[in-house]
């Protein structure tokens, strides 16, 4: 067994987010041995649609079975291998997971040579093989897809022909775009805040983002902020947009569990999720979505070809999810033409590891450089230890700034959730840090939009004040313009089963904007 019994208990348990009576064996139930969770084959035909039988099941290890049973009002989806909604879950009647078979691929001996074939013959151009999309009508051109399968990987590095603007890659992430020397490259500092903007934290941001903080060009600091649709109010969102930050894509639910982002969600679900955030802030935050660029997955959990194939097809221009293990050089962003330069961290359960295996060629990745605290990494600023002084914090800040200008000069990425800044001490560390930045003549605070955008364009320091993208903001068309007082539209939704708020300059819609129903028309 590749994953000892311990690992996978553990999976149970933190995978599932179910609640266990303490998992005892269970001596009735038969073993099925598949490494995957299951409901008892021996079930009485009568029971097999009740709430008890369907809210129940089993894993077997090494010849023990384990009882699990869902959270009250939920029940198991052996499919999807999580526990649901009874809305969601139609499948009381199925005792275990489909195994995906194997697909026959050059086994199939398919007329057209260039072809692959499926478990059951039929056969496909090799691009439709592990490429997010379910194309056999058996699955078996998804299911069996790792790195070692070297048909479907992404190359290596070619510098040769994975040239700017459209391109960049380098053997470890670490190069330099343009070929440029360190001391040539201005420092990039990028604020990035996840979840949705409200009352809550308004004032901070406010605060943060005062006009007198000013980068060398005179143009304010500027932020990226990535949207998760409940409790967002729209109103706030677009006026940061009319004020130049960058404004991109968490998801409409943020919905746990949270390995289901990597492991169950579908390219549906991909589109419904992004997609219908992105449309989401087009008709409430009048944001146009070719100005939608990016997207960070809930809990940082990627969700390999799926997601990257709904970011190519829709348009997304980058993600900014994945974890580089930490190291003394930081990396810089990169496109996905080829190989990605680090190892896949971060998401490892039962299964592969979920970051993309095909190239997805012109989609970018900003990459997330972990910071390093007290002998410790971590990734978001509210992840790293907490249990240190003002001035320490502000030493750490400083400290991993200076990994990063006095190596290659990567961006210098802080990344947060607003609720950190609770704590008084924390607010005051980082706005010392801000302000000692701001008296630096090559450091400057932009989005990630902005940052992409030189790395299309290595710019020089001597020329950066005259580079474009990072001048000020322009005018909006009229109907983008922020208003004086936005509608509060208070709304039920048939899903949620309670009322929310919706804060925007549009007009009210006739329910609460939700999956599949991002206009709120129904």
């Amino acid at each position: 067994m590749a994953s000892s019994w311990r690992e996978l208990l553990q999976i149970a348990l933190l995978h599932l987010c179910v609640l266990l009576p303490g998992y005892t064996s269970s001596r009735q139930v038969r073993c099925l041995q598949n490494e995957r969770f299951y409901r008892d084959p021996d079930r009485p035909a009568h029971t097999v649609w009740t709430g008890q039988e369907c809210s129940k099941y089993f894993l077997c290890l090494e010849g023990e079975v384990f009882e699990f049973r869902c959270s009250d009002g939920l029940l198991f989806d052996v499919n999807r291998q999580i526990c649901d909604f009874k809305i969601n879950v139609d499948n009381c009647d199925i005792t275990a997971e489909p195994k995906i078979p194997e697909p026959l691929l050059e086994k199939a001996n398919c007329s057209k040579r260039t072809q692959l074939g499926c478990a059951d013959g039929t056969c496909l151009p090799p691009h439709y093989f592990c490429d997010g999309s379910i194309d056999c009508a058996d699955g078996s051109d998804e299911g069996h897809c790792d790195s070692t399968k070297e048909r479907y990987a992404a190359t290596l590095c070619d510098v040769a022909t994975c040239a700017l603007p459209n391109c960049f890659c380098s053997n470890d992430g670490t190069a330099i775009p343009g070929g440029l020397q360190p001391t040539e490259v201005p420092q990039i500092i990028t604020l990035t805040f996840n979840d949705a903007i409200n009352s809550d934290n308004w004032e901070l941001y406010n605060r943060i983002f005062s006009p007198n903080r000013r980068n060398p060009n005179g143009c304010p600091i500027k932020a990226t902020f990535f949207i998760s649709h409940q409790f967002n109010n729209y109103y706030y969102t677009q006026k940061l947009w009319n004020e130049g930050h960058e404004i991109s894509v968490h998801s409409i639910t943020h919905r746990g569990p949270e390995d289901w982002w990597s492991y169950n969600a579908t390219l549906e679900d991909w589109f419904d999720e992004m997609v219908g955030e992105a449309n989401i802030l087009n008709k409430f935050a009048y944001i146009p979505l070719q100005e939608v660029r990016g997207m960070r997955v809930p809990f940082l959990k990627v969700g390999s070809s799926r997601q990257f194939l709904m970011m190519k097809e829709f348009g997304l221009v980058y993600d900014s999810s994945m974890l580089a293990p930490f190291s003394n050089t930081p990396l810089w962003p990169y496109t996905l033409d080829h190989k990605m330069p680090h190892d896949c961290i971060g998401t490892m359960r039962l299964r592969s590891k979920q970051c993309p295996l095909r190239a997805y060629p012109g989609v970018w990745e900003i990459v997330l450089n972990r910071l390093f605290v007290n002998n410790r990494t971590c990734t978001f600023v509210d992840s790293c230890p907490t249990n240190i002084s003002v001035e320490n914090l502000y030493k750490t800040f400083v400290q991993n700034f200076k990994r990063h200008y006095f190596t290659n000069r990567a961006p210098y990425g802080l990344h947060f959730h607003s609720s950190w800044f609770k704590k008084q001490e924390h607010l005051i560390a980082f706005e010392k840090f801000l302000d000692e930045m701001l008296k630096q003549p090559n450091v400057w605070f932009l989005t990630n939009w902005q940052t992409i955008e030189w790395v299309q364009k290595p710019t020089p320091i001597n020329h950066i004040h005259d580079f474009k993208p990072w001048q000020c903001k322009e005018n909006f068309d009229t109907f983008e313009e922020i208003c004086e007082i936005p509608n509060e539209c208070k709304l039920n939704n048939s899903i949620l089963q309670q009322e929310r708020y919706l804060h925007t300059c549009n007009d009210c819609p006739n329910s609460y904007p939700w999956i599949r129903n991002e206009f709120g028309k129904e």
